[in-house]
């Protein structure tokens, strides 16, 4: 058996001021500090502290497994981080807000740019500031691979080489790894872990700062019944996962009126 952990990062500061936030290298709010020292303290609770840990090239990610591992006294592993686990890149909805582009485009239309499977949004020009190719931690990469928009599709065909040759040889060697990452690189890994299809991964929303725990099989399939949200995963703390997956779920719903 072998055990994975998912971790998506604590909240940023644009989760916290409701941003499409994608490539955009924003920092943990407070309470997204808050929530990835938790997040280490019930591993370590549970006594699942990982062998090594996986995260993306975004600081948010980054910091998230930093805290964490702090908080279990386990600063030393190595981390490794690695472009492929980033966030899907939002194109030209970096930087706005949810609530409002609802309101500019229709909710149904970001809903299709937010969870639609291959449909993405807007992309942004070579010579806009928020694509990538200006980012100089993505100097080495080739042109065609640097992404003007995403959509979840993208970012699969993107993951799931990572997944095949970085996280199973952990796997395979008996590591328990964790990953810290993003919304969206998750919800890719966990469509390949669950078999969740196309249509149904839009319902699928990760909540931040949170373990979500895979046992798996010699084949690397998920082991246990479906739980909380469907999911063979299990979340250590459940009340927390389906309040935060909630919230996710209504980013861009307009406000209730007074």
């Amino acid at each position: 058996m072998s055990l994975l952990v998912l971790l998506r990062h604590g909240e940023s500061t644009w989760n916290r001021e409701n941003l499409f936030t994608g490539w955009v290298d924003v920092d943990l709010s407070d309470r997204g500090e808050k929530e990835a020292r938790q997040a280490g303290r019930l591993l370590r609770e549970a006594a699942l502290e990982p062998g090594v840990v996986h995260s993306s090239v975004q600081r948010r990610a980054i910091r998230t497994a930093v805290l964490a591992m702090e908080e279990m006294d386990l600063l030393w592993l190595p981390l490794r981080c690695h472009w492929r686990l980033n966030e899907r890149h939002y194109g030209a909805l970096q930087g706005k807000d949810k609530r409002r582009t609802a309101a500019e485009f229709g909710a149904e239309q970001v809903r299709l740019w937010r969870r639609s499977y291959d449909v993405p949004p807007p992309p942004v020009g070579l010579d806009d500031p928020m694509h990538p190719r200006h980012d100089p931690r993505y100097r080495d990469l080739a042109p065609d691979v640097l992404p003007a928009s995403e959509c979840l599709k993208d970012v699969v065909a993107r993951v799931l080489p990572y997944w095949h040759d970085a996280v199973v040889p952990d796997l395979r060697a008996g590591r328990r790894v964790l990953i810290a990452a993003h919304g969206n690189s998750l919800r890719g890994l966990v469509k390949h872990l669950e078999g969740i299809s196309d249509d149904d991964i839009a319902d699928l929303n990760l909540p931040t700062g949170n373990p979500l725990v895979y046992r798996l099989d010699d084949d690397l399939g998920p082991e246990g019944r479906p739980g909380l949200m469907g999911l063979r995963g299990r979340y250590l703390d459940e009340d927390a996962a389906r309040a935060g997956a909630e919230a996710v779920a209504h980013q861009a719903d307009e406000p209730p009126q007074a």
